[in-house]
């Protein structure tokens, strides 16, 4: 196997869905391990430098939700669920517990490979090298080239996706960012409408950056619109327009 392939864990039970996601990532380069269980998984990702893991929601021995919720207590390892075509709940449930996208059963070969893409691309910045830049906000220290966040000097871990959503709002900062912008610049060109995946993102960002969370400071919502960061001082004035996406 080649060192330099990109290691994707599918941890899927239904056997022939797992091998048809395998063999169509084997063929394009990926370095490709399979599960066939919740607890095999967890398992894998203990042993295995793995760059992304699929993780079907509904699995034996341990569900996949479960897993997430397991895995994000330690790892930022970017997560793709699998989920059945009417399962809303498990859907927006995943996507609190920390999972990066989800892809809704059934699915051809090209949206799978339109979320792997997308995903990885959005981890790239940590194999970058840190620089220092640092800009204070109040409580917050924001270093977008060194990939570090601190707040009360303590730092913060961020996912990738957590990451990129900051680094969009804070680079264009007072400003209105539009949900089509966000989702297009972090998830990619194929996405636009799924503002859910932007409220779940901001909520985790105001959990882990406010200093109450209930009443934002730092990120705030323009309804219909978007979302827009704002130093402390700078609270009060008039929000600028959106930015032309």
């Amino acid at each position: 196997m080649t060192t330099g392939l990109r290691r994707i864990l599918i941890a899927e039970d239904e056997a022939v869905l797992r091998d048809f996601v395998s063999r169509n990532l084997r063929v394009r380069g990926f370095a490709v391990i399979e599960a066939s269980n919740g607890l095999e998984a967890l398992g894998l990702l203990q042993q295995e430098d793995v760059h992304l893991l699929i993780l079907d929601v509904m699995m034996p021995r341990m569900d996949g939700l479960e897993v997430c919720r397991r895995i994000r207590t330690h790892s930022t390892v970017p997560i793709i669920v699998l989920t059945a075509l009417d399962a809303e709940r498990d859907k927006i449930a995943a996507l609190d517990l920390g999972a990066d996208d989800y892809l809704t059963k059934p699915f051809g070969v090209e949206e799978l490979l339109a979320r792997v893409r997308a995903v990885l691309r959005r981890t790239q910045w940590e194999a970058q090298p840190p620089t220092s830049s640092v800009r204070r906000f109040g409580i917050l220290e924001v270093d977008l080239d060194g990939h570090i966040i601190r707040r009360h000097g303590m730092e913060v871990r961020l996912s990738p996706t957590e990451f990129a959503l900051l680094e969009q709002l804070v680079t264009h900062e007072g400003k209105v960012v539009t949900h089509r912008m966000l989702l297009q610049r972090i998830w990619g060109p194929e996405y636009g409408g799924e503002a859910e995946y932007l409220r779940v993102y901001i909520n985790r960002l105001r959990q882990k950056l406010e200093p109450d969370p209930a009443e934002p400071r730092y990120f705030l919502t323009e309804p219909g619109v978007g979302y827009r960061f704002v130093a402390p001082d700078a609270g009060g004035t008039r929000p600028r327009p959106p930015l032309p996406e």
